[in-house]
């Protein structure tokens, strides 16, 4: 049994709008959003063994605070694949993860985070930023995840956890 973790960055800046889109900043909400995610994992006492993330700025960003938060140091590793990948692209990169790696994050963006999401699940989830989705797949190896369908296990919205009222006025 594997657990595959879904993240997609929190809420970006756009207020330099002189900025390519890899180096956007998080925003004040995105920063409170991620670590209101690092507390929930705390909270739930989730195991991380490794962590697969885009490089782009927002996705560095979102999982140092969501780690932080959550009080937790696993590998990372950065994979310039993830930035703007498909939900294929995103199934070759966790189909070369270590077996013996049990719970994986992957953090990205849309769409291909939901498109992964649906093709796990087999169920259609609009994930906005700053979402989580924690899919339980029956499966031993990690190339092998579309064998069955996973299980949602849960899905949370940080705006749900209160970071939606953080910098509105």
């Amino acid at each position: 049994m594997k657990t595959l973790l879904l993240l997609r960055h929190a809420k970006s800046s756009w207020k330099d709008s002189s900025l390519p889109d890899f180096e956007r900043p998080l925003n004040d909400r995105g920063r409170k959003a991620a670590e209101l995610l690092g507390k929930l994992i705390a909270k739930q006492n989730i195991s991380i063994d490794l962590v697969i993330s885009s490089p782009a700025v927002r996705a560095r960003q979102t999982i140092d605070l969501v780690l932080r938060a959550a009080r937790r140091s696993p590998e990372l590793r950065f994979d310039q694949r993830v930035y703007e990948a498909s939900p294929s692209c995103l199934l070759e990169i966790t189909s070369q993860i270590e077996d013996d790696r049990q719970c994986v994050l992957l953090v990205g963006h849309n769409p291909g985070m939901e498109e992964l999401l649906a093709l796990l699940v087999g169920v259609e989830q609009h994930m906005p930023t700053a979402s989580l989705a924690k899919v339980s797949l029956s499966t031993k190896k990690w190339d092998k995840i579309l064998t069955e369908k996973g299980v949602l296990e849960s899905f949370v919205k940080a705006k749900d956890l209160g970071a939606g009222e953080v910098g509105r006025r």
